[in-house]
Formats: structure tokens, sequence, C-alpha cells
């Protein structure tokens, strides 16, 4: 009798429903092909008053203090938009912003001409952060769906503009530490041949890298389709090591990079 009133409810509801309303997102089969979700994604790069920057400085900011919940967002979009990868350019319009704004204060930093700064700019967009981003992008798209794919998702992938974003959201915070927080120590402190000057430029990098990883960590992590994700963790054993052995031999970390900088510029 329990179950004749269940079933009963349960077709009642059926009953209910309208025929015109859409099937949920997961079960439709007219979902974009990626080539249609990177036209859309590039026709609103420059339709600046349909972006939602609101919420990409909200999600900036939550990838320093809890970026789990960033990712709760991603797994929403799945959802309801059958894509994890962003759909808005906004966060890529103010990550922008801030890739401009790193230039200019290495630009004092370094005492830099204008044409120097121009392509300390160029190298810091088309190569440490795209160039670099496309190979990272790349390597973990190819392992999370040849390596952590779970047998029962076999058929589904992840998405390589997920992947994209997920470096997006790494290389964010590592971006504000060693280009933007970092240059307000260089010359009165880390520049310096101190112990205690290697000692907080290096554990810059180990925080700015230890983010880069963690984050990633949490992208992949957040997909239900993924497995065994936890390797993505192991980078740090090495960033580790490399800590301590920099401060053993004085090398200051810092101090190279910057040297390294100027010299691709000048």
């Amino acid at each position: 009798m329990v179950n004749r009133s269940v079933e009963n409810s349960f077709n009642n509801r059926e009953s209910l429903r309208s025929p015109y309303l859409p099937a949920p997102v997961t079960h439709r089969r007219d979902c974009m092909s990626a080539a249609v979700k990177r036209y859309r994604y590039l026709r609103r790069l420059f339709k600046f008053q349909q972006m939602d920057f609101e919420f990409a400085f909200w999600q900036m900011t939550y990838l320093f203090i809890a970026p789990q919940k960033v990712y709760r967002n991603f797994n929403y979009r799945k959802e309801t938009k059958s894509q994890f990868a962003r759909d808005d350019p906004a966060f890529l319009v103010l990550l922008s912003f801030w890739l401009c704004f790193a230039s200019i204060a290495f630009t004092f930093i370094l005492n830099l001409s204008i044409w120097a700064f121009f392509k300390f700019l160029v190298y810091l967009i088309f190569v440490d952060c795209i160039g670099f981003g496309i190979i990272v992008a790349t390597i973990l798209w190819y392992i999370s769906n040849h390596y952590f794919l779970k047998p029962a998702y076999q058929g589904q992938d992840v998405e390589w503009g997920y992947a994209f974003d997920v470096h997006l959201n790494a290389f964010f915070p590592s971006l504000i530490i060693l280009h933007v927080f970092q240059m307000f120590f260089y010359h009165v402190l880390i520049s310096q041949d101190w112990f205690f000057s290697r000692l907080f430029g290096n554990l810059l990098w180990v925080v700015a890298i230890g983010y880069y990883v963690y984050i990633t960590f949490l992208g992949y992590t957040c997909l239900p389709i993924l497995q065994r994700t936890q390797v993505l963790l192991y980078p740090m054993v090495p960033v580790l090591l490399i800590f301590i052995v920099s401060l053993a031999t004085g090398w200051n970390v810092t101090q190279t990079v910057m040297d390294f900088y100027h010299y691709r510029v000048v």
C-alpha cells in the first residue's frame, strides 16, 4: 500500500510538469560544440556592458581566502549551461588589468624605460600567463582525460577551456604575491644580503607556488568524473626541498628572477 501511494504521488507530479519546459542540461543532446563555445566567449570579450565584473571581483577575492567556493560555481555552471569553463570574460578582463598594473610596478622597481615596459608587459601576458598556461592546461587536460577519469564516466571528458580557466584561477594569486605584494619589500628588504631577506623572499615564492598547486588541485578535485587528483599536490614536495636548499646555500630566488627579468627586457 505504501509503495502504491508513493507511485501515485510521483505520477501526479509528472502529470503537472509542463510539456513545454526544456529537458535538464545534463540530459540534452544539443549541447554546444567547443568551437561554438569559444566563438560565443570571444564575441563577448569587448561587450563590457554584458560582463559581470562584480562577480569576477568576488571570484578573485575568494581565490585568496576560500578558493573552494569559487569551484562550487563551476559545478553550478555545468548543471545550468552544460559546461564547466567560464562563459563570461569579465575575469579575463580584470586579470589583464592586474597584469598591466604589475608591469608598471616592475617598471618602477627596475627603473625601466617605456620601451622596456612594453616588452615586459608582452612577456608577462603572452609568455608567463598565456604561454605557460597553454602548456600546463594542455598537459593536465591530457592527464585528466587519460589517467584520472573514473571508469563509470568513460565517454565524458574535461574541457580544455576549463583546464585553462583553472590555470587562470591559480595564476592570479601568484601574480599578486610575486608581482605586486613582493615589490613593496624588494628594495628595503629582499634585495639585501641578509639571511632574513632570503628567508622572506624565498618564502613568498613557496606561498605563491603553493597557491598555484592547491588551487589547481581544487579545480580538478571538484570534478565528479575524476579520481586520484591528490597526485596534483605532489609538486609541493620538491618545492619545499628547493626552499630548504636555497636557504642553506644562500640563494636569493627573488634576486635571480629579477636579474632574469631585467636581462629579458633590456
